[in-house]
């Protein structure tokens, strides 16, 4: 089944995300790899695709778990949780309709 993770930053996550950017990145490759990630990416804080400096307020994945459980321990083993990046993450079942 498919689950969305939807993590909200905390302020001025932008140097913390930086620092953890390459290992968060790995794991949704890897997603990627096993043909289980429909969608990632962040919020960019303004209306724009390059925010620079203005940063991100969270972040949003779609992929595919054998359970909520698995999705909640996938989620919970982010590299941005421990590098203090997400101040709160839902995990909730997702059921795409289109495209």
């Amino acid at each position: 089944m498919l689950y969305a993770i939807i993590s909200q930053d905390i302020a001025n996550s932008l140097p913390l995300r930086k620092q953890a950017r390459a290992d968060h990145l790995a794991r949704l490759e890897t997603l990627r790899d096993q043909g289980r990630l429909v969608l990632a990416g962040p919020h960019p804080a303004i209306d724009s695709d390059d925010p620079g400096e203005a940063g991100f307020t969270g972040s949003l994945v779609v992929a595919e778990f054998e359970s909520l459980a698995a999705a909640q321990a996938w989620a919970d083993s982010d590299p941005y949780i421990e590098a203090g990046v997400y101040v709160q993450v839902t995990v909730k079942p997702f059921k795409k309709v289109l495209p």
